[in-house]
């Protein structure tokens, strides 16, 4: 019986430790690396949760239509190993993007992206996903 339930612990443990790798996304299976994206706008929002940050933007095109873009940073763990703060960025900041456009269509599907690279209005690069982030 002991054997059992030894057996059983260690299947359980097995499988909990999994879910965690499951549940993260590749880079490849949510964004194309052959779709790079720049950007200007204002912060709208910002997410400081796990298992990535986020921040949205209104980004002002050609015709004047602003469209709010969904961009998905590092973790909040990795950005603040990195110097982040929660209120790096802020509502009503003016900041550039470059990053890599979703696998959504962007035309029907919400407007996705990664971001690679933050620049802030005072001219600061910020660090924004990891290389494991960014499929490198």
């Amino acid at each position: 019986m002991k054997n059992l339930w030894v057996a059983a612990a260690g299947i359980a443990a097995l499988l909990g430790s999994a879910v965690p790798v499951l549940a993260h996304h590749s880079f490849a299976a949510q964004y194309d690396a052959n779709k790079p994206v720049e950007m200007k706008g204002t912060v709208t929002q910002v997410d400081w949760t796990n298992p990535h940050a986020r921040f949205y933007i209104d980004v002002k095109d050609d015709k004047g239509t602003v469209t709010n873009w969904n961009f998905e940073l590092a973790s909040p763990n990795v950005l603040a190993r990195n110097g982040w703060k929660r209120n790096t960025l802020k509502i009503g900041d003016a900041i550039a993007v470059t990053g890599y456009l979703a696998r959504v269509e962007p035309t029907s599907g919400p407007k996705m992206a990664i971001a690679s690279g933050v620049t802030a209005s005072d001219g600061r690069k910020l660090f924004a996903s990891s290389t494991q982030d960014l499929g490198r």
